[in-house]
């Protein structure tokens, strides 16, 4: 006789190491492998039940081609967490007569199964099922010792012989079975049930006659023993009149059910179901149940929930609302919690619902109240700004000068907030003593500069703001830029210009690389003159600048001059000078007499214009602090540079290689003259504007468009 031994190392404990992640496969060929089981190191649960010797009960091996799966030998058909159950494919023992001489038999193909502690054959899900005519075949189980040995046998019979078979009648059945009955209620078919074990041999009776004389082993083609799940098995009369179990080749192979569990403890231990002794359970709302067979135990979904428990949050609540037909009597209200259902009748939920509508009310009642007052707070709160910054005297000066061509709009808080995305920092263009600018888009398209002017210091300043921006709103100069209006209903006034492009004076000149010829940065400077002489001469009243700096000098696409940043200005008063408290501007532009009188004159702009022209000969800032400290000042630098005639050493390189002398000579000249310590000695910007325009027109003989100072 010839055996097959199928082992499997299936042995448990409490020791859990395996992790359940996603990355895991989830299946092979058809088969969902769940948790604990797992293909991979790392995707099942491992156990140790002998000293510490890592076991793999639950280790399912994928064929290369990911078509079939298997634990141990046995080819898997399906696991089933819930009732701790997996189907394998379990071999059929045959016993054929001898195709070359029919009258005797051939060898018997046995198999027996050798299962470990994790899996035992379900005696509930299976049975000893014996194929053919007189066959006596049997299964005997050794658990443990000799003591525990048993048999369980089954005789299948026929009624009468035909032409190489019998017909099929099987001793102690009736005769109303036939193909496709699942019972085995048919002529060579018989089953019996088995007991709950590990280890199975599968065999015939080698001398059984049935009580025929002249026969001896079974007279059908072939006899067939299996233990076989009783559901799936689906009687055939060909199994009894033809080889066709055992040419499905390996002696044929049928369903069968196995009962599987974890760990070597029982849900008892010590008195306490506790997670520490059950760490399978992994889940939250499970816990542990008994072994259906057998040693060990399985993990269930406390109820009201479903899942896998043995995975990390694996049981989730189950919606008994929508899962049950009529979770709840007629005339009621379903409410689904945790683990469970609530059920409502509609008498008590009116009171509920009058209830809750007496406080939706109450309190839209009181919201309403609340909001109203806050919305007339607010209001105040802005009516208040708007007079501290002179709104009303601005909003009178407006109406007085209805008609008149000018253009100005005091814009709302929120106008401004839609314009820069709330004032997101991803807007901002720039920051400096006076306040922060945002790039803004108005709702007619627009493209704005927005400043948040800082605080206002005193009551004057901000009695003076209205009338300030209602001047400012006046100036009409192609090279200042356009201010189209304010806000002043928030603590700190803003004030919208028209938005230029392409950057300041300061970032032209300071960039790396060569920098434009020096006609374009003659043109710049010429209309940054101009502006400011507007700004002194013809503005009405007199506007002084207090802040003339290259990054204050915008250009447009074509380096159109635009000066901006008034947040420094003051209207000339009428003793041609303005004292302040404190001094403002920025260090390296500030004028030195201003600074020691603290008296801002229209002087000290052509002061600090001086140092733009420097910044245009030599590309230096205005203040280098990390150079040597005779040369941190640009003006004094150049001032004494001019002394010890050491110009030519001070000039950028590529502005010498491409001006004349004699123009470099002429503009050097009049910066100097501009930086005249006394202001009295200083020209007007209105003369600096003419001087500038001579020096552009000696360089130009006739293209006025096209800037050559070449020698």
């Amino acid at each position: 006789m010839k055996k097959m031994q199928l082992l499997l190392p299936l042995l448990l404990a409490s020791l859990i190491s395996a992790a359940s992640g996603t990355e895991c496969p989830q299946q092979c060929g058809d088969v969902n492998i769940p948790y604990p089981f797992g293909i991979g190191d790392g995707c099942y649960l491992e156990t140790a039940l002998v000293g510490d010797n890592k076991q793999q009960p639950f280790n399912v091996t994928c064929s290369s081609d990911n078509r079939t799966s298997s634990i141990g030998k046995l080819e898997l058909l399906s696991v089933d967490v819930a009732h701790g159950k997996v189907r394998v494919k379990s071999p059929v023992s045959s016993w054929c007569r001898d195709p070359a001489n029919k009258s005797s038999m051939g060898e018997q193909d046995t198999w027996w199964y050798d299962l470990s502690a994790a899996f035992r054959v379900s005696d509930a899900d299976n049975k000893l099922t014996v194929l053919g005519c007189n066959v006596l075949a049997y299964v005997w189980s050794r658990d443990g010792g000799a003591d525990d040995k048993y048999i369980v046998g089954c005789n299948a019979t026929c009624a009468a012989a035909t032409a190489g078979a019998r017909s099929p009648a099987a001793s102690g059945a009736g005769d109303g079975g036939g193909d496709g009955s699942s019972c085995c209620d048919a002529d060579g078919c018989c089953q019996a049930p088995i007991r709950p074990g590990t280890s199975f041999d599968v065999s015939f009776v080698d001398d059984y006659d049935g009580g025929n004389d002249n026969s001896s082993g079974p007279t059908s083609p072939c006899a067939y023993a299996m233990l076989v799940e009783t559901k799936a098995f689906k009687f055939r009369r060909t199994y009894v009149t033809t080889r066709e179990l055992s040419s499905a080749g390996g002696g044929g192979q049928v369903p069968m059910v196995l009962d599987w569990s974890v760990g070597n403890q029982t849900c008892d231990v010590g008195g306490k179901n506790t997670a520490a002794v059950y760490a399978a359970c992994r889940s939250g709302n499970s816990h542990c149940v008994p072994s259906n067979n057998g040693p060990g135990y399985l993990c269930s979904c406390s109820q009201g929930y479903e899942g896998n428990p043995y995975q990390d949050d694996g049981c989730k609540d189950i919606d008994e609302c929508k899962t049950m037909d009529q979770p709840c009597p007629a005339y009621s209200i379903c409410r689904n919690t945790h683990g469970r259902h609530e059920c409502y009748e509609l008498k008590w939920l009116l009171g509920i619902v009058g209830s809750c509508i007496f406080v939706v009310l109450l309190g839209t009642a009181m919201s309403c109240t609340y909001a109203i007052r806050e919305k007339k707070r607010l209001a105040a709160i802005k009516r208040q700004h708007f007079r501290q910054h002179g709104g009303y005297i601005l909003f009178e000066q407006m109406k007085s000068r209805e008609g008149q061509g000018h253009s100005f709009t005091l814009f709302t808080k929120e106008e401004l907030e839609d314009a820069t995305n709330k004032f997101n920092e991803q807007n901002v263009l720039g920051k400096g003593g006076n306040g922060t600018v945002y790039r803004g888009n108005l709702k007619d398209g627009r493209a704005v500069a927005i400043k948040r002017c800082r605080i206002a210091d005193d009551e004057r300043q901000r009695r003076e703001f209205g009338k300030e921006m209602l001047i400012l709103s006046q100036v009409n100069h192609r090279n200042i830029v356009k201010l189209y209006g304010c806000c002043l209903e928030v603590e700190v006034p803003m004030l919208v210009y028209q938005f230029i492009p392409n950057g300041t004076l300061h970032e032209l000149i300071h960039r790396d690389g060569a920098p434009p010829s020096f006609a374009v940065l003659l043109k710049i400077a010429h209309e940054a003159a101009d502006a400011m002489a507007y700004l002194h001469s013809m503005a009405s009243p007199p506007i002084i600048h207090g802040d003339v700096k290259s990054p204050n000098i915008l250009l447009d696409d074509n380096y159109a001059v635009k000066v901006s940043d008034f947040g420094a200005s003051v209207l000339a008063p009428t003793d041609n000078a303005h004292l302040v408290t404190l001094v403002q501007g920025t260090r390296g532009y500030l004028d030195p007499e201003y600074m020691q009188t603290c008296r801002l004159t229209d002087k000290s702009d052509v002061y600090s214009f001086g140092v733009v022209l420097l910044e245009l000969l030599t590309r230096r800032m205005a203040l280098a602090m990390t150079a040597p400290e005779e040369e941190r000042s640009l003006a004094a630098h150049f001032l004494s540079s001019m002394r010890d005639g050491k110009l030519d050493a001070l000039l950028d390189l590529w502005i010498k290689d491409e001006v004349r002398a004699d123009v470099i000579e002429m503009v050097a000249t009049l910066a100097k003259r501009c930086l005249e310590m006394s202001g009295e000695k200083r020209p007007s910007m209105l003369e600096v504007a003419e001087e500038l325009d001579s020096i552009r027109k000696l360089c130009l003989p006739g293209d006025i468009t096209i800037l050559v100072c070449d020698s």
